[in-house]
């Protein structure tokens, strides 16, 4: 199975997922980090500006996969998204 690694971006700033998760696919990884994103915004309400951070989801390359803007977390369904990577 492919490794992905979720590293949050908040502004210029970029905290590196070192170990990564193998998962079976992008549109897991998606799903993945919704779940990670709805729970840090929930550990993490008091501070306004969380709502800037993304999840950048890379490929054991190096290659993004996707950008999960932790606003959109909020809105995105939880219905599987039919991703084309």
């Amino acid at each position: 199975m492919p490794r992905y690694f979720f590293n949050t971006r908040i502004g210029d700033d970029t905290i590196p997922d070192v170990e990564g998760e193998e998962l079976r696919d992008a549109d897991h990884a998606w799903e993945v980090a919704k779940a990670m994103i709805v729970d840090l915004l929930e550990e993490q309400a008091e501070y306004p500006n969380i709502l800037t951070a993304a999840l950048v989801v890379t490929d054991q390359k190096g290659e993004v996969v996707l950008e999960f803007p932790f606003a959109e977390a909020l809105t995105a369904t939880d219905e599987t998204p039919s991703t084309r990577h």
